[in-house]
């Protein structure tokens, strides 16, 4: 039943919204930088800060664990909590070269499960981040949770109110197929609807998921 739900779910959005093509990103290590600098700000943020390091010439591990912390801080500035988020890129870069000699490429025969605990165990690094970066940079079978989900999912009753992140990502993963494409373009779709439609205060008007049963309650971790 939930299966369905969520597979009607789906359709409805990406017929109304079309592919997201997501996550932006030249390379694994762009794409997990921007994870990292993306909590709690806008993309467009995120691209501005991205941008800087390009334009040094500093998007490589290497690069950036050799930098001086207030440097990488002062060009990520436009991400925002820059001095956190530095803090955190730096923790990342560390946890990379101590166990894997810097190489991203030495992460790829790290079974899923190995490599999310490993990715939660970095200070600075939450669910949400670590899923991101296994699915999107490492094209892992994990499927990213956030709030945009959250609501959406309680709203429609799919999940009890007061869900925890696991519970709601083990929601998608135990009723959906295995599938790294439809994990991504999902969770891009889900995003979509949030910030157009099912906001805090939510928009129900011509919102594709209007005709199905909802409810206006909300709460979440």
């Amino acid at each position: 039943m939930i299966s369905e739900q969520l597979t009607e779910i789906y359709q409805l959005l990406l017929d109304r919204f079309g592919p997201q093509h997501w996550w932006p990103g030249e390379t694994q290590f762009e794409i997990i930088t921007g994870a990292v600098l993306t909590q709690n700000t806008a993309w467009p943020n995120v691209e501005k800060a991205i941008d800087n390091l390009k334009a040094a010439n500093l998007l490589t591990p290497e690069k950036l664990r050799n930098m001086q912390t207030p440097k990488l801080a002062e060009l990520i500035k436009p991400a925002g909590y820059f001095n956190i988020k530095a803090k955190r890129l730096k923790n990342f870069l560390t946890w990379l070269f101590e166990h894997y000699d810097g190489q991203l490429t030495n992460l790829q025969s790290v079974n899923t499960s190995r490599l999310r605990a490993e990715l939660l165990a970095i200070k600075g690094v939450g669910p949400e981040t670590a899923d991101s970066i296994l699915l999107y940079a490492f094209d892992r079978e994990t499927f990213v949770v956030d709030a945009y989900t959250a609501r959406v999912a309680v709203r429609h009753g799919l999940l009890e109110p007061r869900a925890d992140y696991e519970q709601l990502r083990e929601l998608f993963q135990s009723n959906l197929p295995a599938d790294t494409k439809l994990f991504n373009e999902f969770h891009a779709l889900l995003v979509k609807v949030g910030k157009e439609f099912c906001k805090p205060k939510p928009k129900c008007r011509n919102c594709p998921l209007e005709k199905l049963p909802h409810s206006l309650e909300f709460e979440y971790f």
